[in-house]
């Protein structure tokens, strides 16, 4: 077959053939008459593997050796092959990311972009206080991407970064708040935690829902946080988790501040207090637990809780019973000394 049908039934060009002789990679078995260069189909079959090889990414000399070689064994190749296709299917998908970045953000010129490609740099620095510049600057010299944003918060391991981050998308609007929500999904601990964190900072409705959903997570960080962050708010969804922290230990002081803010009407104050004493009546309590659901007691209003103090005072563990007691007292100076306050502060 000369080189012409070749090439229309291979569908590579007699160019293409000729490098491929140049190259020793396939060579006509024959001559016409008249010079002309003839295939047979061991050469066929052979451009045909050739074309296959290439497809699978390898260069001509890699082609040569795997046709040529008797020991030659595919794997370690192949390997090598995946190995490059990962990094540049990598490479392509960041660049992809940055130019959908700079897009988001409507730069109106050059400098914009300029500026906004800055910015996504800083952000990815290894530097903390160049990450901190960025993300402070954010909100100010160039509108960035709240998706870049929402990357680096989920991301970032130095705690003033951090901060610096949250802030930036507290003032971002809510944009970012759905992209938080779905980092409460991501198997690393780390990256739940300060979703959750960040959360914790977004304002509107949207976020507050989203903690609300956290109250049910499997993580305990994360429902610590959503718990912390919805009492502060006053959201009396989050009493039950805030008991279960003190009654774990776990950031039970923060937990005992957010059930003091939600205890501020009478109605909510003895419910709590009431759950207090469910959970001191329960035989599954531990003593340190016991101990320190009395000592946030102190932060709860109300007769129920003084009650429930009262009933302590007499309690067999002597370390519960002496808290209450104190508790106790403190309750009635504060009592006492309250209207001499408000005489002192001219209120009538």
């Amino acid at each position: 077959m000369l080189i012409g049908e070749v090439a229309r039934r291979s569908g590579v060009s007699a160019r293409m053939l000729r490098h491929y002789e140049s190259l020793g990679l396939v060579r006509p078995s024959g001559r016409t008459g008249s010079g002309y260069r003839e295939y047979s189909r061991e050469d066929i079959r052979r451009i045909f593997h050739i074309e296959s090889l290439r497809s699978l990414g390898l260069s001509l000399r890699e082609i040569g050796r795997a046709l040529d070689e008797p020991g030659f064994t595919p794997s370690v190749l192949v390997d090598d092959l995946v190995r490059q296709t990962r990094e540049r299917i990598a490479a392509e998908t960041e660049l992809l990311t940055r130019l959908r970045r700079i897009d988001a953000a409507d730069p109106a010129g050059w400098e914009d972009v300029l500026q906004v490609v800055a910015l996504l740099q800083a952000l990815g620095s290894k530097s903390a206080d160049a990450r901190q510049r960025a993300a402070l600057s954010s909100v100010h010299e160039a509108v960035v991407p709240v998706e870049a944003l929402v990357e680096a918060a989920l991301s970032e391991t130095d705690a003033n970064v951090a901060g610096a981050l949250r802030w930036a998308l507290a003032r971002s609007g809510d944009d970012g708040t759905a992209l938080l929500a779905e980092g409460l999904g991501s198997p690393v601990g780390a990256v739940r935690e300060r979703a959750v964190q960040a959360l914790a900072e977004m304002p509107g409705g949207e976020a507050a829902a989203h903690l609300r959903g956290a109250l049910a997570h499997p993580d305990v960080v994360v429902r610590g946080y959503a718990a912390l962050a919805l009492g502060t708010q006053g959201v009396t969804d989050a009493v039950p988790t805030l008991i279960d922290m003190i009654v774990a230990g776990r950031n039970d002081t923060d937990a005992a501040d957010a059930l003091s803010v939600l205890a501020g009407e009478a109605a909510m104050a003895d419910e709590i207090a009431a759950r207090f004493v469910g959970r001191l009546a329960d035989d599954a309590t531990a003593a340190p637990a016991r101990g320190r659901l009395t000592q946030a007691l102190a932060g709860i209003p109300g007769r129920r809780a003084s009650s429930a103090l009262v009933e302590l005072s007499r309690d067999e563990d002597r370390a519960v019973a002496l808290t209450a007691e104190y508790l106790l007292r403190l309750r009635v100076v504060n009592t006492s000394t309250a209207p001499l306050r408000t005489r002192q502060s001219g209120r009538p």
